[in-house]
């Protein structure tokens, strides 16, 4: 069979399409492969039928070999394997349900089980890159299950990532998004108080970035989210305050079941949850930053957002 055969064998129903989802689900599309979309929301469906993708409501499912989820949390991962559309029950068995969802690493290893139980297959596959690499098709994922499973959906992997990294078995995947999460949020701090700190001594943010990130003190953070989304006054990455608090949260008591004790963790979460208002959770989660640099008077939540990056 040919590479591209197989790609247009490969029945997908993606169940969520929300940003990350529908555009998940476009790319899969005009990758060649067999797509339905679903979402509970009747203008989401709407919206992604009208750029050409064929939907479904959550009761009237296609029969799929995957059915790839883009949920804003495990509750609804929850609700839609065992509740509607009980994929437990309806999923043809040999199929594959993929979580791309931010979840609980608990609560994906119980739902796992049940899917394994059920004669389905598992794979969590938390990406990165938001919107922009879902339509894109260049997401980052982690992914968490069978190496089997992974080798068979490297098709549909290869189409919607530009790397995907195997790091266990189910929940993995979940585990590390999360740890890769908190050091996210806690470098967006540390990296607003840098530039803080440089530029109430007369240091120009750009200037104090470009040392940072010739040093060894630069991040993604420091690379990317400062001249992407806060220099340039964009703030439109696609992630929100509220998500990432919901993820630090979950790390948080995922190191709490493991009885570890993470100081810099309690700190990073007590400080992200200082003032929901200031930034709010709908805010892009890049305006976390805005409170700090405010102390050295900078304000970049003015700057027009037609303006080109800071490099």
């Amino acid at each position: 069979m040919s590479p591209r055969q197989e790609v247009i064998d490969m029945k997908i129903t993606v169940i969520g399409l929300g940003q990350m989802g529908g555009n998940m689900a476009l790319t899969l599309h005009k990758a060649g492969f067999d797509v339905t979309g679903s979402d509970v929301f009747d203008t989401a469906r709407e919206r992604l039928a009208g750029l050409g993708l064929a939907v479904a409501a959550p009761a009237e499912l296609p029969a799929s070999d995957v059915y790839l989820l883009s949920l804003p949390t495990s509750a609804q991962v929850r609700e839609v394997i065992e509740q509607t559309p009980n994929l437990l029950a309806t999923a043809p068995r040999g199929s594959v349900i993929v979580d791309t969802s931010t979840s609980d690493p608990v609560i994906s290893r119980e739902l796992a089980a049940k899917v394994l139980g059920a004669g389905l297959e598992w794979l969590d596959a938390p990406v990165s890159g938001g919107p922009k690499g879902a339509a894109s098709g260049r997401l980052g994922m982690l992914l968490g299950g069978d190496p089997a499973t992974v080798a068979r959906l490297e098709p549909m992997l290869a189409a919607m990532s530009a790397k995907r990294t195997h790091v266990g078995g189910p929940g993995s995947g979940h585990v590390v998004k999360l740890a890769n999460n908190y050091l996210c949020a806690t470098n967006l701090l540390a990296t607003a108080e840098a530039v803080t700190l440089a530029a109430k001594a007369g240091v120009d943010p750009a200037a104090c970035l470009a040392g940072l990130n010739s040093g060894s003190g630069r991040s993604a953070v420091s690379e990317v989210n400062f001249p992407e989304w806060i220099l340039s006054g964009r703030f439109d990455s696609g992630f929100t305050c509220g998500l990432m608090r919901k993820d630090l949260r979950l790390a948080r008591d995922a190191a709490a079941g493991l009885a570890l004790d993470l100081g810099l963790l309690e700190q990073v979460v007590a400080g992200w949850h200082a003032d929901p208002e200031h930034p709010a959770d709908s805010d892009d989660f890049n305006h976390i930053a805005a409170p700090l640099l405010a102390q050295a008077g900078l304000d970049f939540t003015t700057s027009d957002p037609r303006e080109e990056p800071a490099r």
